[in-house]
């Protein structure tokens, strides 16, 4: 049965309509195809699968916040936090985060955030005693204080685990709240056995790795009672990997030839600490860092993206631009640092709404039938000791 269109996807109906207006005459192979699959739908022993849900809608994400209004609540939290000593920081946090969920819109319908800032605050006093507790016993003991942090990086997964579950269940859309279902003993393996073999391959493995934790983010979450799922590439990342790798190592090549150095003169150079030359190798690295983590961040997150749904309720696409990316950080570093910090709401908005008009959403007719599910209550500790210990696990 050879063809070059393939009819395996098809449902009877489609199957049914092409035979129709297939002529038998100039395709006889394909009509014979059509034929034998339109006779397997009947047969008992080939029982039809069941039809996949229809595709009622397909559109981007959109995005309605606008710098003037977010400015006036980021200064207002700003002073807040200042004056009350940190104290309003969970209260800022929480109306931060209302305004951008309730500004982000998919098919009508807007996300919105649902903890509460004393939630947020209980979770902070407690990360800000373990944070303590870890500088005051370095301080004065060096060697218990590297115990502890063997033992906080053991307790990352715990971290992120809790983490996770707290900022999805305080998620919600269409007044269904998401869930992360993910365990402690998965975590563990994703996120520090996985990064700690990776040491003994010269991170060859890290690649690897890198997709495991992000398929683990995916396959655990879930939009009530409606699993995500993902199936991604190792290849990719290893192209986003080297990728990233080689722009530092052109950037730099190219920086050091521009300038005339060879070699032995850029060693010179380093050991000296000349500081023009210094300037320039400090701005090399900048240029290299935002084109190459930008170049990361774009096919790792179209490519998740890409791959990830939620079976009968959305399929999702991202067609984020290396270039463009490097323009929207670049700019946005700049305006931040001359207007003295005071253009980061606008840098915000403006980073929110480039993500959400690169991202495409295909919503399902399944979408009607997701129900809610009981999450039980899931505290905010372990997401504030996460954002303490700076541990980012932020998808693409």
């Amino acid at each position: 049965m050879s063809s070059s269109i393939d009819y395996s996807t098809y449902s009877l109906e489609e199957l049914k309509q092409a035979r129709a207006t297939l002529n038998e005459v100039e395709h006889p192979e394909r009509a014979h195809e059509l034929e034998e699959r339109i006779a397997q739908f009947a047969s008992p022993e080939n029982p039809p699968t069941a039809p996949t849900a229809d595709v009622l809608r397909k559109g981007k994400v959109s995005f309605h916040g606008k710098a003037s209004e977010f400015f006036s609540i980021w200064i207002v939290n700003l002073l807040l936090t200042i004056v009350t000593l940190g104290i309003y920081s969970a209260w800022a946090k929480v109306r931060t985060n209302r305004y951008f969920y309730g500004n982000t819109e998919i098919d009508g319908h807007r996300f919105s955030y649902l903890a509460h800032p004393l939630q947020i605050l209980k979770g902070r006093i407690i990360a800000v005693c373990l944070f303590a507790s870890y500088f005051i016993l370095s301080a004065l003991n060096p060697i218990a204080g590297a115990v502890m942090v063997l033992a906080l990086m053991l307790f990352t997964p715990f971290m992120i685990v809790l983490g996770q579950r707290f900022s999805m269940r305080m998620t919600g859309y269409r007044n269904v709240r998401f869930k992360f279902n993910g365990g402690f003993g998965d975590a563990f393996v994703v996120f520090v056995v996985l990064p700690f073999v990776s040491l003994f391959t010269m991170y060859l493995m890290l690649p690897w790795a890198l997709k495991k934790i992000d398929e683990y983010l995916v396959d655990k979450s879930a939009f009530g009672d409606s699993r995500f799922r993902t199936k991604l590439s190792t290849g990719s990342y290893y192209l986003a990997s080297f990728g990233a790798v080689g722009i530092v190592a052109a950037v730099f090549i190219i920086g050091v030839s521009i300038m005339g150095f060879g070699f032995t003169s850029v060693m010179q150079t380093l050991e000296t600490g000349a500081p023009m030359a210094m300037l320039a190798f400090f701005a090399m690295y900048i240029i290299a860092f935002a084109i190459s983590s930008s170049f990361y961040t774009a096919l790792i997150r179209n490519h998740i993206y890409a791959n990830s749904e939620i079976p009968d309720v959305a399929r999702f696409d991202s067609n984020v631009g290396v270039m463009p990316l490097v323009w929207l950080r670049s700019t946005n570093v700049i305006a931040i640092v001359l207007s003295l910090g005071f253009a980061i709401p606008w840098a915000k908005i403006r980073s929110a709404r480039f993500f959400a008009n690169a991202t495409e959403v295909t919503v399902l007719s399944g979408i009607d039938s997701v129900t809610s599910v009981n999450t039980g209550s899931v505290g905010a500790t372990a997401e504030e000791a996460a954002t303490l210990f700076d541990v980012d696990v932020a998808l693409g």
